[in-house]
């Protein structure tokens, strides 16, 4: 086993440790969902950014760069200005109505403050979460078959159930106490990739032929996309849609369950604005790097090189190729940080959603057991489930960027008009939230299965429009026709 092995394989016993350490702090569900409220400003920064940019960031998107060149610039964009929006909108106000309603979870917040007796919001928002982050965890998990494969050169499905394997046990044991003290340490690591491996790159290539725009011409050739155009060659209606398809992301960070909820557990609203800046700071060079990494081994390898091999796989390649083994293997390292951070948010999201929405109102917990062993159970049975979806997806081909755009559209669409309209619009009613939890919901699953929607305009704009049309509008109505039974 090489250096990069090895190093790789002592950082996931780290994150086994840290899960062991924390496990004695789990001593009530707050503690075990939120951390018991105690999170400072950089842990919460650090954690939001690395759970937000799960291994699409150093994975996918910078596959997607290779095949689509310019023209994925828009998604950069977009991130960036959704991560910015969602820390000036969200974060400080969902902070201060949380604790006011003494809510744990986004669906159990809504419940409360609309005073939903008939459980309507909690039922349909436990369902949506348990959802959608089925596929994105799988997604993850299949990002772990990736890297392990480059890696070590394992079959996938053996780098699938690693990868799985650690996940699940931390999470289990340390809840989010671990989830937020092993994201800051990764969060450290992908900032570093994002940053050095693109420098080291160009260093590498400064003096050569290879130039940026030559490289995307050639591109062309290969994968057909226009790649030296920002929109990848269309004009008019089509180039806007291009546009609007990648800033579009952006909308997704006003409602990602597994992102507010680090807002909800930073340990006063007034350190909102200091985590608001770091986060901000962490975005600006970490996503534009992650574009950079692609369009590095685009020009560095050759665009005839991801013929045969996946373009997913261009990081961890790349750093192989580029770096001293011990940097390589921490910066690796951090590509499988990105995975988990990601991972082990969403299943504690998935499991309080069951456990708390769904548990608590309807009954399906063991009684005789106490609330923090219940939440392990449905940890470990969720983690399984999506397991079963990442091995369904390597059999099926599916890329890890399609899988996280439809979860991300279906979460954020469901979420995110929900939680605006609610924190800044005091019109907002009951019936307006379960319209605009089941518009978005609904929206994305039908328009991404429908080729020729899909192809027009993105399933992660649309649904987040009529999602948010659908709360205005079912408000507007439904306290008009409460007035007039006044």
């Amino acid at each position: 086993m090489d250096l990069i092995g090895i190093i790789f394989i002592l950082y996931l016993a780290f994150l086994l440790g840290v899960g062991v350490w924390t496990f004695k702090f789990n001593k009530t569900q707050e503690d075990y969902l939120l951390a018991g409220r105690k999170l400072g400003p950089w842990i919460t920064a650090f954690s939001e950014r690395a759970s937000g940019e799960s291994a699409w960031l150093l994975l996918a998107l910078p596959g997607a760069a290779i095949t689509i060149g310019l023209g994925e610039s828009w998604t950069v964009v977009g991130i960036i200005a959704g991560i910015i929006t969602s820390w000036f909108i969200i974060a400080e106000k969902l902070r201060e109505e949380t604790e006011k309603y003494n809510a744990l979870t986004i669906p159990e917040y809504l419940h409360i403050r609309f005073d939903d007796s008939s459980n309507i919001i909690r039922l349909f928002s436990a369902v949506i979460i348990a959802f959608f982050f089925m596929f994105y965890v799988s997604a993850q998990f299949h990002a772990s078959g990736k890297v392990l494969n480059s890696l070590f050169d394992l079959d996938p499905v053996t780098g699938i159930s690693i990868g799985a394997a650690v996940i699940i046990l931390y999470t289990l044991m340390g809840g989010f106490f671990a989830v937020a003290w092993t994201d800051f340490l990764q969060g450290v690591l992908m900032i570093g990739t994002l940053v050095i491996l693109p420098i080291a790159g160009f260093i590498e290539l400064s003096g050569s032929e290879n130039a940026i725009s030559t490289g995307l011409a050639s591109a062309d050739a290969v994968f057909k996309n226009h790649n030296n155009s920002l929109f990848m060659g269309r004009e008019g209606v089509d180039a806007l849609m291009i546009a609007l398809g990648g800033l579009s992301w952006g909308f997704g960070y006003l409602g990602q369950p597994h992102l507010v909820i680090r807002y909800m557990a930073i340990r006063s609203s007034k350190e909102v604005r200091v985590a608001r800046i770091i986060a901000i700071a962490w975005a600006l060079p970490g996503i534009t790097g992650a574009f950079l990494v692609g369009i590095t081994a685009l020009i560095y390898f050759g665009p005839e090189y991801f013929q045969n091999v996946d373009p997913e796989q261009s990081m961890p390649l790349l750093a192989s190729k580029l770096l001293h083994p011990i940097l390589a293997g921490l910066f690796i390292s951090g590509a499988v940080a990105a995975m988990m951070s990601t991972a082990d948010s969403q299943l504690l999201v998935s499991t309080s959603a069951v456990t708390e929405d769904l548990g608590v109102r309807f009954k399906i917990m063991d009684k005789g057991l106490s609330a923090v062993t219940n939440s392990r159970i449905f940890t470990v049975i969720l983690g399984i489930t999506a397991y079963g979806v990442a091995i369904f997806s390597q059999y099926t081909g599916k890329t890890i960027f399609g899988v996280v755009s439809y979860a991300w559209s279906g979460l954020g669409s469901a979420f995110g008009p929900v939680l605006v309209m609610t924190l800044w619009w005091k019109k907002t009613t009951k019936q307006g939230v379960i319209a605009g939890l089941v518009t978005g919901f609904l929206t994305t699953i039908i328009w991404a299965n429908i080729p020729e929607l899909k192809e027009f305009i993105t399933e992660r704009l649309i649904s987040f429009l009529f999602a948010l049309i659908a709360v205005y509008i079912v408000s507007l109505y439904s306290r008009t026709g409460l007035e007039n039974e006044n």
